[in-house]
């Protein structure tokens, strides 16, 4: 992902050491001289979480104390985004937790992509570049040129970002009510909306282990759906993911490489380093990103 954000942007990836210590703690070293200069660091906070998280953090502080300008941290996937409030009783709001700990660390700036919820912007108090995957799978979906095509969301929450792709690509809407039964366990209850002899696609921000759009494939299908494609911003396939999905009614899951866990049997992966490149440009530039969301 780096060095094709560097391709676009048209300079060559920093030379940095990323090591482990026999026990385990994480060793960073800059080998240039990046003394006033504006840094960005990419890194998606995705499986190994922790160990990625620590690996950012501990990269931003090596910036800062090696005199960057401006550092940026460029996250394609932010995770614990999905931990952004409070639902039960005694539990922490992680994703504010980590924005604290990378303005900690010395970020300047964050660069980001479809948030799970757009309000986690508002955690940082430094700017926050908010980019959509959108039109870049608006685009790869719209050269499928699919007939009788109906974008559904697999959950309530969905209904925004489900109805956007509708709009966009001209095309009718749906809703799959689900109730979750655990983090991996998701139980579809009914649809709303006319899908039948449909080519159906189920648009959301991301997906882990494939149970919301298994479960609502499944239902589309019972209600005479001919056919299911998937669309997510973020990938973060498992084995469990992969298993389900090769035995769901899902033809095609569309996803962007936000994430090294974007590709598997029946997974098409799109580039966003292009986008991710030019909104860097821009923001070293002291340009505008805001054209970045058209479709």
């Amino acid at each position: 992902m780096a060095d094709a954000i560097c391709s676009h942007v048209g300079v060559e990836r920093s030379d940095a050491t990323v090591s482990t210590f026999p026990d385990g703690e994480t060793f960073v070293k800059i080998n240039e001289n990046i003394r006033r200069c504006d840094v960005m660091i990419v890194q998606p906070t995705c499986p190994p979480t922790n160990t990625n998280l620590m690996e950012l953090m501990i990269m931003v502080d090596a910036a800062r104390r090696a005199s960057a300008e401006r550092i940026t941290a460029v996250l394609p996937f932010f995770g614990y985004a999905r931990q952004d409030r409070k639902d039960q009783s005694r539990v922490p709001i992680t994703a504010k937790l980590v924005a604290n700990l990378l303005v900690a660390a010395g970020v300047d700036r964050v660069l980001t992509m479809d948030l799970h919820a757009g309000q986690i912007q508002g955690f940082f108090d430094i700017p926050v570049d908010h980019l959509y995957a959108a039109p870049v799978l608006i685009n790869f979906i719209r050269e499928k040129k699919l007939e009788d095509l109906v974008v559904v969301s697999p959950d309530v929450g969905g209904i925004k970002m489900a109805y956007a792709y509708a709009q966009a690509l001209g095309v009718g809407f749906g809703i799959v009510a689900k109730h979750r039964v655990s983090a991996t366990v998701v139980e579809a209850m009914n649809v709303i909306g006319e899908v039948e002899g449909k080519n159906v696609l189920l648009v959301d921000d991301m997906t882990e282990t494939a149970g919301t759009l298994t479960a609502a494939a499944r239902l589309l299908k019972e209600h005479g759906a001919k056919s299911i494609r998937a669309a997510v911003s973020h990938a973060v396939l498992g084995d469990l993911a992969r298993e389900r999905l090769a035995e769901s009614e899902i033809e095609e899951l569309i996803c962007t490489d936000s994430t090294p866990q974007a590709q598997g049997d029946g997974v098409s992966t799109i580039t966003v380093a292009p986008l991710l490149g030019e909104a860097i440009r821009r923001i070293h530039d002291g340009q505008s990103v805001t054209s970045l969301f058209d479709v």
